[in-house]
């Protein structure tokens, strides 16, 4: 898939692709975003749950992880807990279907870097995931 025009990552050749796991249940949504991430350049895995994702998680190294926020159980604690946890610093966006405070400051507190209402456009969320990368994914 080509890059969105003006939001194309820059690295160089011999650098190894930004890896984002994506979270989300409802696949239009992770469909939508993982379109826009790799037509960014980014190499994108998705997970339909919370489960997986904390698997995934354990087993592979991400540099990002974009997230749905999902029900009112919490079950997505684990994943952010998990991810931007002391030792692992991976950024973690957090989506939000409607914009809940309570969860707002509890995924901040969790280490998120941001927490955004649905539907982010290709330019918001390629704006959050430059902004929030490590700085070893700088565009050269």
């Amino acid at each position: 898939m080509p890059a969105i025009q003006g939001y194309a990552t820059q690295r160089s050749p011999s650098a190894r692709p930004v890896r984002i796991l994506l979270v989300d249940e409802d696949s239009t949504d992770r469909d939508y975003y993982r379109n826009v991430l790799e037509g960014q350049g980014y190499q994108v895995k998705t997970c339909p749950s919370f489960g997986d994702a904390l698997q995934r998680l354990l087993v592979e190294k991400f540099d990002f992880v974009v997230m749905d926020q999902g029900s009112d159980r919490f079950e997505w604690r684990a994943v952010v807990e998990h991810a931007a946890g002391p030792d692992r610093r991976t950024p973690v966006l957090v989506l939000a279907r409607n914009h809940d405070m309570v969860r707002y400051l509890e995924a901040m507190q969790l280490g998120a870097v941001d927490y955004l209402e649905k539907p982010l456009s290709a330019s918001q969320l390629s704006r959050v995931v430059r902004t929030h990368l490590p700085p070893r994914f700088a565009a050269a």
